[in-house]
């Protein structure tokens, strides 16, 4: 009582291929095929994009975080020699 048996498989197959003809369906499965490869390479090239954006945000994250870690020690240096010319 399966669905998907072969049995049943076949028997779609053949009401198919007399209520289309072998030149549709080969038409048919022409564009199915043509329509997966396209939604395919569209996936791989959202993935590729995915991925240069998520470089070009760590990227931006590391220069950000350079940028931070210079900030305070120039920061410092300047009260530094300001607090020292005060005092000597």
């Amino acid at each position: 009582m399966d669905l998907f048996a072969p049995k049943h498989l076949l028997i779609i197959l053949l009401i198919c291929l007399v209520v289309f003809g072998t030149k549709k369906l080969k038409t048919i499965g022409q564009d199915l095929g043509g329509a997966v490869k396209g939604f395919k390479s569209a996936m791989n090239d959202g993935e590729k994009e995915a991925e240069k954006k998520a470089d070009a945000t760590a990227e931006a994250a590391a220069a950000r975080l350079t940028q931070d870690a210079a900030a305070p020690a120039a920061t410092t240096t300047k009260s530094d020699s300001a607090g020292s010319s005060q005092h000597g």
